[in-house]
């Protein structure tokens, strides 16, 4: 089935898009669906003719009524039925006379208007309707806001384009493999990931779909042939190199350095370490409460339930933070000058909201001001240019598992990971959790058994 003729869609397009959801026996899908005329189409005259430019009438035509000729005058059959079939394929239907494209017209509208016992009130619905009311119901039960974004970014720049005046009740299977093919073709999507990501997304839209009774094939988007990816390299850091980018980031920037320390040794995601508050960190039994995350400056909730914990960490990383908030609990002291200017443009006070690590501002650490200083400190201390502060985490949970101090376990709960496969398929890196251990178990337990080895 080949898809609609793409289109862009802003934001407020969508609701637009998706306000005409409901249709009756002559549903406004017809008109605005189409973006057909409803009468025959006359092929071999101009439906804007341009006298000025030279254009003159022919002979079809009156003295009352002049008809100016196309390029294609003379040629084939001059009337032409333009219409979307049910299914939503455009068609163009080239007949003799008026009479009978209007016929077909009549009959291709008819069998639109036409009941069937697979139509439902949900199928006869706009892919765009069912698209935002799932944004919607994210939002309203407190999803995730940086993935319910991702969500709607994905429908409005990929999805909706390609399918959204479809209705609901004529995807097919074919339509997942179609828009793959889409998305591989599409300029400027160069990533295999990328892909995958959208594609993600088309599928969480084909199961609320079926959710909310649509007749999907229930094989719509299974099986559906990927691009493949190349699996995200991580670096696996060491102990020295983790002090370095602690001491370059020293340099660059040195109100986010306790942020490294807050990656290696606590595990913490970026997000957590901008929004952790100097209340939520126990000094004298070194503990820290994780409860939330920034993203974009403001709070929001964090990635699993899992995260959320009162996590132990090493005395170390509490000497560390001390320090900082020794040196940087207050905003820097600016220059008489500077606070004139800010005087008149009405500059206002940020509010102390606690955060243990801010800007030079004194408001919450965003993530693109972060990643600039994180970048430079990379290259300063030498670390691989794809180096990522997620690689701290990493770092953590494999140095604790390493250490021969934690069972399995407990590693996966100091790491807050939803599932134990996520620990040590994904985080614990075996080339150096290895390193530096001795394996002697079954020498010792056999050795009890069987007595010495035989003389040779």
């Amino acid at each position: 089935m080949s898809p609609q003729p793409l289109r862009t869609f802003e934001p407020g397009q969508l609701q637009e898009l998706a306000a005409g959801r409901r249709h009756s026996t002559q549903p406004d899908h017809w008109v605005g669906h189409m973006s057909r005329p409803t009468q025959p189409f006359d092929r071999w005259h101009r439906t804007y003719p341009k006298p000025e430019r030279g254009d003159t009438p022919c002979r079809c035509g009156t003295p009352k009524r002049p008809l100016y000729p196309s390029a294609d005058h003379g040629r084939g059959r001059r009337w032409q039925a333009r219409y979307t079939d049910a299914a939503g394929k455009e068609r163009r239907v080239c007949l003799i006379t008026w009479e009978e494209a209007r016929k077909r017209l009549d009959a291709a509208c008819s069998e639109f208007k036409k009941p069937t016992p697979e139509r439902n009130d949900a199928s006869n619905v706009r892919v765009a309707f069912h698209a935002m009311e799932m944004i919607r119901r994210k939002r309203s039960k407190n999803r995730n806001s940086r993935t319910t974004n991702t969500y709607e970014s994905h429908l409005r720049n990929h999805i909706l384009p390609f399918a959204g005046d479809r209705l609901a009740g004529t995807l097919r299977r074919r339509d997942s493999m179609t828009f793959v093919d889409h998305l591989i073709d599409k300029p400027g999507l160069d990533s295999a990931h990328t892909v995958h990501q959208i594609f993600k997304t088309w599928r969480i839209l084909m199961h609320y779909m079926l959710d909310e009774d649509v007749p999907l094939p229930p094989n719509i988007v299974a099986r559906i042939e990927l691009p493949d990816v190349t699996p995200r390299v991580t670096v696996p850091l060491s102990p020295s190199q983790v002090a370095a980018v602690a001491a370059a980031m020293r340099k660059v920037a040195p109100r986010y350095e306790a942020l490294i320390w807050l990656g290696a040794c606590a595990g913490l995601r970026q997000g957590e370490a901008f929004g952790l508050k100097r209340s939520q960190v126990v000094w004298d039994q070194d503990l820290l409460r994780v409860a939330e995350q920034r993203q974009q400056g403001k709070a929001v909730h964090l990635k699993t339930k899992s995260s959320y914990a009162t996590l132990p960490v090493d005395h170390f990383l509490i000497q560390r933070l001390a320090q900082h908030t020794a040196l940087f609990s207050e905003p820097p002291p600016v220059t008489p000058q500077a606070e004139r200017r800010r005087r008149a443009r009405g500059y206002i006070e940020p509010p102390d909201e606690g955060l243990l690590v801010t800007n030079r501002f004194g408001r919450p650490v965003l993530d693109s001001d972060f990643h600039e200083k994180w970048r430079k400190a990379v290259r300063l201390a030498g670390l691989p240019e794809r180096t990522r502060f997620h690689d701290l985490k990493h770092f953590y949970t494999t140095t604790l598992g390493a250490s021969g101090k934690h069972d399995p376990k407990t590693v996966q709960a100091l790491s807050r990971h939803a599932e134990f496969s996520e620990t040590w398929d994904t985080y614990a890196h075996p080339p150096l959790a290895v390193e530096g251990i001795t394996v002697n178990v079954f020498r010792t337990m056999f050795s009890q058994i069987d007595g010495p080895p035989a003389a040779p």
